[in-house]
C-alpha cells in the first residue's frame, strides 16, 4: 500500500501595505490588482497576519482606513514571540534595517520564525528590495532561520 500524498498549502504573511492597498484611493493599479488578488487568489493560501499588522492599521491617520481591520478579522494571527523579536533586533544590530524601521524588521522576523513561505508586501523601500533581501538571506542562513520570499501580490497572481 502506497502512503497518501500530503499536499502542504503555501503560506503567506500579509504585511500592512497590502491591506492598505485594498482601499487606496490614490494608486489605482496597485488597488485594483490587490482587490483582484485578494478576491481570487487569497483562498489558495494559508494566510497569516500579526498583532503588529493590526496595530499599524489602528494607527493610520485616515479614518476610512480603520475599515481595513474588517479585512483581517478572519485571518490567522501569529503571535509576536520573543525569538522573533530577538531576530528583528539582530536585523537592526547588523544594519539590515534602521532602528526606525523595526516594524518592518519584525514583519520579516515573524515570517522567518514561523517558516511562512512568502511575506507579501507593497513596501518596495524596506521590504520588496533585492539588496535588503540578499542581506536577510545571508543573515537568516547563518543564524539557522528560514528565509521567506518577499514578494508583491502581483508575483502571486496566477492569471491577470
Amino acid at each position: 500500500m502506497r502512503p497518501a500524498i500530503i499536499y502542504m498549502s503555501t503560506s503567506i504573511y500579509l504585511e500592512t501595505s497590502v491591506i492598505g492597498a485594498y482601499l487606496d484611493k490614490g494608486e489605482s493599479f496597485r488597488r485594483d490588482l490587490t482587490i483582484r488578488w485578494w478576491e481570487h487568489e487569497l483562498k489558495n493560501y494559508d494566510v497569516y497576519v500579526s498583532p503588529l499588522v493590526q496595530r499599524e492599521l489602528e494607527r493610520t491617520r485616515e479614518p476610512y482606513r480603520r475599515s481595513y481591520l474588517a479585512l483581517i478579522k478572519g485571518l490567522t494571527q501569529v503571535e509576536i514571540s520573543d525569538e522573533a523579536a530577538i531576530l528583528a533586533d539582530g536585523y537592526v544590530s547588523r544594519g539590515i534595517f534602521h532602528r526606525k524601521y523595526l516594524g518592518d524588521a519584525l514583519h520579516v522576523a515573524l515570517a522567518s520564525f514561523y517558516k511562512i513561505d512568502y511575506l507579501v508586501t507593497w513596501n518596495f523601500g524596506h521590504l520588496a528590495n533585492v539588496h535588503r533581501q540578499a542581506r536577510i538571506k545571508l543573515f537568516n542562513t547563518a543564524a539557522g532561520f528560514f528565509v521567506p520570499e518577499i514578494v508583491t501580490p502581483e508575483f502571486l497572481v496566477s492569471e491577470i
